[in-house]
């Protein structure tokens, strides 16, 4: 029998059979990988909180770990250097190149340390960092990205995102894309990246747009790339839905499944009929296309509209449980920014977003609640590429010994409406993060 090395006991899992939900649970992990899952009886022997290699949970519940799928490593925390008038797009992304002019590789690395360590804390250990290559930062953010991957490599999967932010090509009049596109190619042939994406709302045209779809796509084939479009960032019924051009220039080059297609924002798809829908479902087939909604850079940003209306002008994102289970689209869900001028608002917990979502998308049901915690852990990591992942929120042997014991929590329902703030992160069986709180009260007798 394989050495155990770490032992989580009195822990809760997040099995859909109620019975199981409800018992404590008794799991052994050697090196990266669980060993066995035990249900605990009452012959059990008592643990010692004081053992080596065991965690006593307390009856508190243990999920899979979280995921971002989708977050910008270089751009976070810069709020305070982006004077916010008007609040809408161009002019976040005007104040945030303002700033990028003057990123320094010191203040690149503090700032993406402190977005990886806060994510630790809340429980991730895996990420997709999108880092912007263009005549601007050139590689300066890439390469502070590439280094902050290297510190935690023990500690947390970080997937260094090349993402060209800026246009391709120059002006409308351009056929051939420009210096951006040539430090993109530039950045996978020569610095080992295996995610390359790009925003083609950008472009100056929408040919441009789906030429930008062609180049990249291209790119990532001939490096084995994953893919990471930001697209289809509007919700004018008017504009062209790009993600069929996505689909069509996948299937011009026989696109290996093996290689993920990564679809971010697409809230064009949100004023899609039910037939639409289905026939989006049917134009995917089996190209490896996963979505991931970010709902909150896409309440603030869009839909800001004058309107005199009692509603105000139309706010959406993709509805992740609705979409999922009706059309059986996989959905992941992330976090993107932090406190910068696209995103504001909100935390890096990717839990925090299922808190939200029961509330946007009106969704807390028992098969909802499962589906938005699962857009933040195992889909948000189907999402990135990852291959070794577990096949339920609950724990199973030979899964990745990858998890966070939500510490107070007692159950599923609990961690996706107010999950706990003392956490436990476990990455490859091994304790890599602890976040507790000091309480403290007046008594209001004395």
């Amino acid at each position: 029998m394989d050495a155990v090395d770490l032992v989580i006991t009195n822990v809760r899992l997040a099995h859909p059979d109620s019975a199981c939900a409800n018992h404590l649970w008794r799991i052994q992990c050697s090196g990266p990988r669980v060993t066995s899952a035990r249900r605990l009886t009452s012959e059990d022997s008592p643990v010692h909180i004081d053992q080596p290699g065991t965690i006593d949970a307390k009856g508190s519940l243990m999920l899979p770990s979280l995921c971002h799928s989708h977050i910008h490593l270089d751009k976070c925390f810069i709020l305070d250097r982006c004077e916010l008038i008007t609040g809408d797009f161009a002019e976040a992304l005007k104040v945030t190149n303002q700033a990028k002019a003057s990123f320094e590789p010191d203040d690149l690395y503090n700032r993406g340390y402190k977005l990886i360590r806060d994510s630790l804390e809340c429980g991730v250990t895996s990420m997709r960092a999108h880092v912007e290559i263009d005549t601007t930062v050139e590689f300066s953010c890439l390469q502070v990205g590439l280094k902050l991957s290297n510190v935690f490599s023990k500690v947390c999967d970080i997937q260094v995102a090349a993402f060209a932010q800026e246009p391709l090509f120059d002006t409308p009049e351009n056929s051939a894309p420009g210096r951006n596109y040539s430090l993109l190619v530039q950045a996978v042939e020569t610095l080992g990246i295996k995610v390359v994406g790009s925003a083609p709302y950008v472009e100056p045209t929408t040919a441009q747009a789906k030429a930008n779809i062609a180049l990249v796509l291209k790119l990532a084939q001939k490096h084995d790339c994953h893919v990471d479009f930001h697209l289809d960032y509007n919700l004018d019924p008017e504009s062209e839905p790009l993600i069929y051009e996505v689909i069509s220039e996948a299937k011009k080059l026989s696109w290996s499944r093996e290689m993920r297609i990564t679809i971010g924002h697409a809230t064009r798809m949100q004023l899609f009929t039910p037939s639409q829908w289905a026939d989006l479902a049917s134009a995917i087939g089996e190209l490896p296309i996963i979505f991931v909604g970010l709902p909150q850079s896409d309440m603030y940003m869009l839909g800001r509209n004058e309107s005199d209306t009692s509603l105000g002008p139309p706010r959406s994102t993709l509805r992740i449980p609705y979409i999922a289970n009706k059309y059986g689209f996989e959905m992941a869900m992330s976090v993107n920014n932090a406190q910068n001028a696209f995103t504001p608002q909100g935390s890096v917990d990717p839990l925090s977003l299922c808190t939200l979502g029961v509330a946007l998308f009106q969704s807390a049901t028992t098969n909802d609640i499962r589906t938005l915690v699962k857009s933040v852990t195992l889909t948000s990591k189907r999402a990135i590429g990852q291959s070794s992942i577990s096949t339920d929120l609950y724990v199973s042997p030979n899964d990745p010994a990858d998890f966070v014991i939500l510490h107070g929590t007692p159950n599923l329902q609990s961690a996706a409406l107010n999950p706990s703030y003392d956490r436990t992160t476990i990455y490859r069986g091994v304790i890599v993060a602890r976040r507790h709180t000091s309480k403290w009260f007046a008594d209001s007798e004395g």
